[in-house]
């Protein structure tokens, strides 16, 4: 079934729930709120100068080679396919990057530079649908392994199709994903046993449901399903589809999903996972579903969840029911610094299910988990520049500590180019579309979920207008207005999340203190019949906190983090004198901690200063374990920096978590 194009059907956002049935806040346009200043603003900016076009620069060309790839899958080139098996994906992901980015500036020079690439891969798919490069190039049997990942190249076209008709209105991607779907379907709805292993990166359910939502297609909608019913259901045995991948936990196939209690494996293939079944309930309403996402997050954030947000803390590891894993969860609890591996396109799944789960439950505490994503552990996965990239995203580096020459996608310093190109892309069509997660329709009315300064045009629920203007300079200001400047004349409500670190926070409207309670952790509710004129200003103190572990993480105890509203913070070894080591440095918990708007050596960068206290007796020793004698100490003015913005100074040592020492 194909649909008409419409500004309606092709105006949506990303995750298009806005006709689900069993949602409480709904999906904005793609569009609908525009950044103005600020954080979000320039980041926005950025990404559509810089990040997408520099990025695109190496997908098309001879480093990344993604490009390269379709041409030779369709015959068009000679030469190897380069990359990773799933490199595919990478590719789609920057073009729906680009086009996020068309569908706030409405730059035609990108539509036509996506058709002339839409062609080329037109080209390379096979009749009956088929398209994944590496294995076409190979002469490789189609889903004979699923080591090659077709199924999260699968996903990542469709959601990247869906998005591109939905902003340009244009069906020559939709077509090859809707061809794809259909082999899909036709190859793994009767359930043949062989292939009931099969999908185990699964972004191919989110885009299925994404399907669904724009045609209408039900098969699609059950083939998510399909994916979700088969996992959990066999014998823990390698076969011939296995053989080259691990099995079990690592891919989320030891226990049925409607079963499990504990985040298992490979973080990226679990958090996908979840995300895909929070779509699927969104439309189905399934109970055993959503009782089984709310104990996954619930074990995901306040078990396994880093103070920046970050998921997934070791590269080798196995899983509590001893399974080996990689890239993953590994025991609750159990939180290294400098090993964490923090994938960043983990980091981002932690904010794709939170926002979905936003959408379903309606309730602040996922977006807070949003806006600590985004604030902290997703942007550290790209330079302040917009070129360089990070996989990886430890709490703690010390030099000379890790052999980096034997890893694979840790490295001692940003990257401008990463073999497995999986998280440059991922991260650069989150800031692309960022402002699509500001706000949401709620049943009579708008969410805020995330502030910045912003201008909001949309439609609510029952079809009429509604404009807002933001202003703030959050987040660094915890002060935030929204004025009306057109809606409706009956009455409806406005929501504000009030961040559960928002202590103390204060709501008037037009100046007045009407009595609104800010509870942090929650949504203010405000309901009255508004008029063009009226503000909200909201006043959030944003002192500056020490941040301490829960006491069974034993890798932080008596070590606290700094952090100030939603952004983290770390000190690196060049705001250091040149002898001492990051391990040298205490804080003391008397110290003066002040907020200033731009930083030592940074600039542009906010920091906290103080005084910080570092070790100077010798009791660095070659030996594992020496006696202690009484400590010697040297003050030292120091800075500390927002952690999403360290190593943008060459190859450095840095911590989020510090020892303190109370007076």
């Amino acid at each position: 079934m194909m649909v008409t194009p419409t500004k309606e059907n092709r105006s949506r956002a990303e995750m298009d729930h806005s006709a689900s049935p069993f949602v409480k806040l709904r999906s904005l346009d793609i569009g609908d709120c525009q950044w103005t200043d600020g954080f979000w603003a320039e980041k926005t900016k950025q990404c559509a100068e810089v990040m997408v076009p520099y990025m695109g620069s190496l997908l098309k060309g001879d480093i990344g080679h993604g490009l390269n790839n379709f041409k030779i899958a369709a015959g068009l080139k000679g030469g190897d396919h380069q990359g990773e098996f799933w490199h595919d994906a990478d590719f789609f992901k920057w073009m729906e990057s680009a086009c996020y980015i068309y569908g706030l500036n409405q730059d035609e020079k990108i539509l036509v530079e996506l058709d002339d690439i839409i062609a080329v891969i037109a080209q390379a798919q096979e009749e009956d649908g088929y398209l994944h490069a590496y294995i076409q190039s190979h002469g490789i049997e189609h889903f004979s392994n699923r080591k090659y990942h077709e199924m999260y190249n699968c996903g990542h076209l469709y959601t990247a199709a869906c998005i591109h008709h939905r902003l340009t209105g244009q069906s020559n991607f939709l077509k090859i994903a809707l061809k794809n779907a259909n082999l899909l379907e036709k190859t793994f709805n009767p359930c043949p046993p062989k292939l009931k292993r099969f999908g185990f990166n699964q972004t191919q359910i989110m885009g299925l449901v994404e399907l669904y939502r724009l045609v209408g297609d039900k098969r699609y909608l059950k083939l998510a399903e399909v994916f979700i019913n088969n996992r959990g259901q066999s014998e823990m045995v390698h076969d011939s589809t296995t053989i080259g991948y691990p099995i079990g936990d690592m891919v989320q196939e030891r226990v049925p999903l409607r079963e499990e209690t504990e985040a298992v494996g490979h973080a990226v293939l679990a958090l996908y996972y979840y995300a895909g079944a929070a779509d699927v309930y969104a439309e189905t309403g399934e109970q055993a579903l959503i009782d089984a996402l709310d104990r996954l997050w619930e074990n995901v954030t306040q078990r396994k969840m880093y103070v920046t947000g970050a998921v997934g803390q070791s590269h080798w590891g196995a899983s509590s029911r001893r399974d080996p894993i990689e890239e993953g969860f590994i025991d609750g609890y159990m939180m290294p610094n400098m090993t964490a591996y923090n994938e960043t396109c983990a980091n981002i799944c932690n904010a794709m299910f939170s926002h979905r789960m936003l959408g379903i439950k309606g309730e602040s505490k996922y977006a807070d988990v949003m806006e600590l994503v985004l604030y902290n552990s997703s942007l550290s996965g790209i330079s302040l520049c917009g070129k360089k990239y990070y996989y990886a995203n430890p709490l703690r580096k010390v030099r000379g500590a890790r052999d980096y020459e034997s890893m694979n996608t840790e490295s001692p310093d940003r990257e401008p180019y990463l073999y497995c190109f999986c998280c440059p892309p991922n991260i650069v069509r989150t800031v692309a579309k960022v402002s699509g997660w500001a706000y949401s329709r709620a049943e009579n009315g708008i969410s805020v979920n995330l502030y910045g300064s912003n201008k909001l045009t949309t439609k609510l629920v029952d079809g009429t207008t509604l404009r807002l203007t933001q202003s703030t300079h959050y987040p660094w200001d915890g002060a935030v207005a929204l004025t009306v400047e057109e809606c409706k004349a009956e009455a409806f409500e406005i929501l504000l999340r009030i961040p559960e670190w928002a202590t103390e926070s204060a709501v008037t409207i037009n100046g007045e203190d009407l009595g609104i309670e800010a509870v942090p952790g929650q949504f203010v509710r405000i309901e009255r019949q508004w008029v063009a004129g009226d503000t909200i200003a909201l006043a959030m103190p944003m002192p500056v906190r020490f941040i301490e572990g829960h006491p069974r993480i034993e890798e932080v105890r008596n070590q606290v983090a700094v952090k100030r509203g939603p952004v983290v913070y770390c000190i690196e070894s060049p705001d250091l004198p040149a002898e001492a080591s990051i391990l040298d440095v205490y804080l003391d918990g008397d110290a003066q901690l002040t907020f200033v708007e731009d930083s030592k050596s940074l600039p542009g960068i906010p920091a906290i200063q103080a005084e910080l206290q570092l070790r100077t007796d010798a009791h660095r020793s070659e030996g594992m374990y020496q006696a202690l004698t009484k400590p010697s100490w040297r003050p030292y003015a120091s800075q500390f920096v927002p952690y999403y913005a360290w190593s943008n100074r060459g190859d450095c040592e840095m911590t989020v978590f510090l020892p303190i020492r109370w007076k």
